[in-house]
């Protein structure tokens, strides 16, 4: 397989114009330190950032479900191995998890099945925008499909860059495969 032409930025060769954000969540992440190719899209992509990884209306475990299920439904090796450990870390257990490539019971299940139906459909129906309202609360909702939209966007540039799994989920997961 040929190199990527846009590994992950090393801090030597980090744009001076977003120094301020390798300090923070830019440079922890490889996904990150390749999107550092463009400076302009990663500051953009900050603001969202925060809102869908740490403000929103699903709650910190609902994220995971849906971040899982997009991982899994595109592919996405990277988010899927990173996601697996952030699971753990929220006190998944490896069955639910697994599930999650299949389809759960209960509102695991009504998540995965929403996050089909964006991917699918590229919308939810009005009777599934409804359960999913009733479930889970509309800002809720309008939080998933944010979500799925964002985890889309991060597999594409993950898998079109071939960026690595970082080195501390990746020795993680072959400590504890699922």
């Amino acid at each position: 397989m040929p190199e990527s032409p846009c590994p992950p930025i090393p801090d030597a060769d980090w744009p001076e114009e977003i120094a301020d954000l390798r300090e923070g969540f830019a440079g922890r992440l490889d996904v990150y330190r390749v999107m550092a190719h463009h400076p302009a899209l990663l500051r953009a992509w900050a603001p969202l950032r925060q809102h869908v990884v740490l403000d929103s209306a699903l709650g910190a475990e609902r994220s995971e479900v849906v971040i899982l299920r997009v991982a899994h439904r595109m592919g996405a090796a990277y988010e899927w191995a990173h996601h697996v450990s952030r699971a753990r870390k929220l006190g998944f257990a490896d069955t639910r998890i697994l599930a999650l490539k299949g389809l759960p019971e209960g509102e695991d299940g009504l998540i995965a099945r929403a996050v089909d139906a964006l991917i699918d459909d590229r919308r939810l129906s009005p009777s599934q925008e409804a359960e999913l309202a009733a479930a889970i609360g509309r800002k809720a909702v309008f939080d998933l499909v944010a979500t799925v939209g964002f985890y889309s966007v991060l597999g594409y540039l993950l898998m079109t860059y071939d960026t690595p799994v970082d080195a501390g989920v990746a020795a993680e997961l072959a400590r504890a495969p699922l």
